[in-house]
């Protein structure tokens, strides 16, 4: 490739295209060239509009359906917002033009589907990533120094996570969460792709022995079938006697939070997800101890805070410019991270295996055996 920057497509106008409209602006090594919608004028709108917030030069062409995009020789890599629905047709056609996929989540509807499309990936010799951003901060890099810290967790024991937002009543009649054929999985595709991939990565990679999962409340679909789910409970049990724990809600108010806990202490993220408005990004620990003398029962707690210096959102120096700054290395240094869509497949197998329990009358789920199977 003889370009100094990676060039990027957008598939779809989807919201979350604004906000990677500015990630690709910012990061130093990537360009939009393009964005394309069902429609050239749906296209066009939405380059006007990003184009008068965070203004782009060359602006990007506007094509009036995927495949224009696809097709077009001077676009090295898309970004696919598409409904998880949509996903696998798009990803697989995108690899087989030669463009490296970087793919919203959940990645697909089932296990089966992400092997098809990474297969593709594999065999067009293209990068697959899926969007999640905090994989891509200075802070996960400091927390899994702390983690792994024997003095600060011990062994350990158990994960905790919860993500959730609540959504207005509006959202369950219009909003493609709640539509079975675009968005099946409900709050557990949307929201915990984000707890499981946490646990996951705590876990450096291994997988659950078995899970239960538990479909707290849902609403039915308004594209008929299946109803959808709008809060999710899964456990996990590894090896050595670890466990997790997460929860997921349409229901509950905002929420992103992580506790990792082990035989001496504890580390805790409030912002896992999405950070909180700021130029840093933290996380504490705590060890406590118990101290009874004569009448006097003291708990006492021994904290402190990390931090890294980084935005939470819109800068150069924030999640979501990271992963676009990193995947386009990737492509530039015309380097495969087998990393990505192994870690991607981990994710979704784990996901499919808790709503299968869930739908089952939260019956265990073993998994090991079928993780890998037939990849």
């Amino acid at each position: 490739m003889s370009v100094l920057v990676c060039r990027w497509g957008i598939l779809s106008t989807a919201t979350i295209g604004r906000k990677n409209w500015q990630a690709i602006h910012h990061a130093d090594n990537a360009s939009l060239a393009a964005v394309a919608s069902r429609s050239q004028e749906s296209a066009a709108q939405f380059i006007a509009e990003n184009q008068q917030r965070c203004p782009v030069e060359p602006a990007p062409r506007a094509y009036g359906s995927y495949q224009e995009l696809i097709d077009d020789p001077n676009i090295d890599a898309v970004y696919i917002p598409l409904p998880t629905g949509m996903r696998k047709e798009w990803v697989i056609r995108a690899a087989q033009a030669g463009k490296h996929v970087l793919c919203e989540k959940p990645c697909a509807i089932h296990a089966d589907d992400l092997r098809e499309m990474l297969a593709a990936c594999e065999q067009n010799g293209v990068q697959f990533m899926d969007g999640v951003m905090y994989m891509h901060t200075h802070r996960l890099e400091k927390l899994r120094h702390v983690i792994d810290d024997a003095s600060v967790v011990g062994d350990l024991k158990r994960i905790a996570t919860q993500f959730s937002f609540c959504a207005p009543p509006e959202f369950f009649e219009n909003n493609i969460r709640a539509d079975a054929k675009l968005e099946p999985q409900g709050c557990l595709g949307d929201l915990g792709w984000y707890t499981i991939r946490f646990i996951l990565w705590v876990m450096h990679g291994e997988m659950p022995h078995t899970v239960r999962g538990r479909i707290l409340s849902s609403v039915p679909s308004t594209s008929g079938g299946e109803s959808i789910p709008t809060e999710f409970s899964g456990e996990l049990l590894f090896d050595d006697g670890v466990s997790a724990t997460f929860y997921n809600s349409f229901l509950t108010g905002h929420q992103q939070w992580a506790v990792v806990s082990g035989t001496k202490g504890i580390v805790q993220v409030n912002d896992f997800v999405l950070p909180y408005l700021s130029n840093s990004l933290s996380f504490e620990s705590r060890v406590c101890d118990f101290n009874p003398t004569g009448w006097d029962f003291n708990m006492e707690c021994y904290a402190e805070r990390y931090a890294t210096a980084e935005f939470s959102n819109m800068h150069p120096s924030a999640q979501e410019t990271s992963l676009f700054r990193n995947f386009s290395d990737l492509v530039l240094q015309k380097r495969l991270d087998s990393f990505w869509p192994e870690i991607s497949l981990q994710t979704q197998v784990i996901l499919d295996a808790c709503l299968e329990s869930a739908r089952n009358h939260s019956q265990d789920v073993n998994i090991n055996t079928r993780a890998f199977a037939n990849a």
